[in-house]
């Protein structure tokens, strides 16, 4: 996971680099909105998976940054990380067309949360997904099972699809809303168990089943006779 850092605090931008670096991802630094913008525009922008990009910068401002980012059709996630918390300024942020936003101070490990969660999101996904009977297709929005269309609600849909990109992995409640809701939106943990169950009752014929997996999640589980 690659990550670009446009911070103009050294202390803050060697700390985070740090942060970051220990779990696991990539880091480069940055410290001036024009050095950001000059890269991005560049052929090793490909490999960025996220920006973490400060709004208050030398040169041009991270609003600014955005706003020629969305220009050129790039799409890769963008937090916003600022001192500022006028609601005036999110509002400018996210129209900008970033994907997210956090105030400082803030605690590190809901950073490192939402970065994987932006990532996660904007992962590609494949066209059709499928398990047992039950076909997902991405394209047409369309869910099947066997020859049988089954209608579904954009949430049941995204949290289907969520279970079928993790197979035979567990998902958590929390991992489930962390993937599919936009930001600024909620969800209870209820609400997830109303959504499965509402699943449960739509696949039943599939050949899979959505498994609960008492204090840790959910998992889909193709039954003995799927595919016989």
């Amino acid at each position: 996971m690659h990550v670009l850092l446009v911070e103009d605090d050294a202390v803050l931008a060697d700390g985070l680099n740090r942060i970051l670096t220990g779990h696991g991802m990539a880091v480069d630094v940055l410290r001036s909105g024009t050095d950001a913008d000059a890269l991005l525009q560049r052929a090793e922008a490909a490999e960025v998976a996220v920006v973490v990009l400060d709004i208050g910068l030398p040169g041009i401002d991270g609003f600014e940054v955005v706003r020629r980012l969305r220009a050129r059709g790039n799409h890769t996630p963008v937090l916003l990380l600022t001192a500022r918390d006028a609601i005036e300024d999110r509002v400018r942020g996210l129209e900008l067309g970033a994907d997210d936003y956090l105030v400082k101070p803030f605690a590190t490990p809901e950073l490192v949360a939402r970065l994987r969660a932006l990532v996660r999101r904007n992962a590609p996904k494949p066209a059709v997904l499928a398990l047992g009977d039950l076909a997902l297709d991405g394209d047409t929005k369309r869910a099947r099972v066997k020859d049988r269309t089954i209608e579904l609600s954009a949430r049941e849909w995204a949290v289907l699809e969520y279970l079928l990109q993790h197979g035979a992995r567990v998902v958590s409640k929390q991992q489930i809303i962390d993937a599919i809701l936009p930001w600024g939106e909620e969800m209870t943990l209820n609400a997830v168990e109303v959504y499965i169950s509402r699943l449960r009752l739509k696949i039943a014929d599939a050949g899979i089943t959505i498994r609960t997996i008492r204090g840790f999640g959910y998992m889909l589980e193709q039954t003995p006779s799927a595919g016989a």
